[in-house]
């Protein structure tokens, strides 16, 4: 069942994945095993029992464009050769479990659209999203928390 969370500003570092848009469920796995591999060199590392998806589905300009493979860092300095820094604002989200195969993600994101509809709340497609995995070694079997930044319709 979908929940209504509020989380403060996020600091990722990680890779940022820019490919054709039918690549995506292929590229970011290969992505998440690179960061598993290389996490070690990221400084200030959160949890790294955690790796965070990020991405704007409405981007208005070529930087937000794409999707973000990351860990959380308490600062971030010192970023490792290859990868970015990015700071996700404080936002409200609503949030919904997925456990399951990847290529299953879409029908649950239906699923969520459906539920913040019918809660009186409204997407924001042109905020950043986040993707909460803990489980992501097997493409086929993941766990992630799938985030909608939403806002309250008034």
């Amino acid at each position: 069942m979908p929940e209504v969370k509020r989380l403060p500003e996020m600091k990722l570092v990680g890779f940022r994945v820019l490919c054709p848009g039918d690549q995506y469920i292929v590229e970011i796995p290969k992505a998440s095993k690179v960061l598993s591999e290389r996490t070690g060199e990221i400084a200030n590392v959160v949890n790294p029992g955690f790796q965070y998806g990020a991405f704007v589905v409405e981007h208005s300009s070529n930087e937000e464009d794409g999707y973000w493979v990351c860990v959380e860092v308490s600062e971030i300095e010192g970023i490792p050769e290859g990868m970015v820094g990015l700071s996700i604002p404080g936002q409200m989200y609503a949030v919904l479990r997925h456990k399951g195969a990847n290529s299953e993600i879409r029908q649950a994101y239906t699923e969520l659209h459906h539920w913040i509809e019918a809660n009186g709340y409204r997407r924001l497609p042109e905020k950043w999203h986040l993707e909460a995995f803990t489980k992501w070694s097997d493409p086929a079997n993941i766990d992630v928390e799938l985030m909608d930044t939403v806002s309250f319709e008034v």
